[in-house]
């Protein structure tokens, strides 16, 4: 394997027959919660992906019973209190949506129990996300108290449409993988124990491809998001800025607590 992957502590990075990357979050004692090491290396992946010659696939999957449980408290309240933190994980959220959809090659998300934050951005910007049908897709932000930025509003209306999108980002109503494919929000599901077998298979069908037509049609397809651009920086802009206020505070005291959050009807 390249030497570009030593560097990684919180995803294991293994490869499979066929020119297909595996690159699995690996915190499975906290449900693959993200810290801020691991959002770093969740960042820097798709560049050296992009960059390695000897893969033309790559899978990404959460190790044991979750695919990813989101950002640990110790980040979130981070976030909340410390001005360059919100500045960094500013930094970090915009590059890693556009290291995934900049990334020439293709992705494949195994999405098995819950996805949710920086996880499900991964699940969901995959090239073709694939989900077990009991998984559990959550995008928790206004529940935590901020603006749905992270992959939200640049990916979720295009897969879904723009009232499903709604419902789902206002509300973080859950919505199983069965659910999420009849929607268009993953491109397909297989039971549990089928799932990983299926994404492997998937991505060397792909690697076995034309890498030029393949990669070049990722691209192509991938201006749609590019021209979301402008709106993806608002969205992102608003979260960070709502990390600042009383609402992210009592959102994640809330999430700490195991309680549903109260929150202040403090705006003009």
């Amino acid at each position: 394997m390249s030497s570009r992957y030593e560097h990684y502590e919180c995803l294991r990075i293994e490869p499979l027959a066929g020119r297909v990357l595996e690159i699995v979050i690996d915190t499975p004692a906290r449900l693959n919660a993200v810290d801020a090491r691991a959002h770093a290396e969740l960042v820097s992946i798709w560049h050296d992906l992009d960059a390695d010659e000897d893969v033309s696939a790559a899978v990404i999957r959460g190790e044991g019973e979750a695919f990813c449980a989101g950002g640990d408290f110790e980040m979130l309240q981070g976030m909340a209190t410390d001005h360059s933190q919100r500045l960094h994980a500013l930094k970090e959220a915009h590059s890693l949506v556009y290291g995934m959809i900049n990334c020439s090659k293709p992705i494949v998300s195994a999405v098995q129990g819950p996805a949710i934050g920086a996880g499900l951005a991964c699940a969901l910007l995959a090239d073709i996300p694939i989900a077990a049908r009991d998984a559990v897709i959550i995008d928790g932000h206004t529940r935590l108290g901020v603006a749905a930025g992270d992959h939200a509003v640049i990916i979720w209306p295009l897969l879904c449409g723009m009232a499903k999108a709604k419902y789902y980002l206002l509300t973080c109503e859950p919505l199983s993988g069965e659910e999420a494919e009849r929607i268009g929000l993953v491109a397909l599901t297989t039971g549990a124990n089928e799932l990983v077998a299926t994404a492997h298979e998937t991505a060397r069908a792909l690697a076995r491809g034309s890498p030029s037509a393949i990669r070049w049609t990722k691209y192509a397809l991938n201006n749609w998001l590019r021209l979301l651009g402008p709106t993806f920086d608002t969205a992102l802009g608003l979260e960070l800025l709502g990390f600042a206020g009383p609402d992210a505070q009592e959102g994640i005291a809330a999430l700490r607590e195991r309680r549903e959050p109260r929150f202040e009807q403090h705006l003009p």
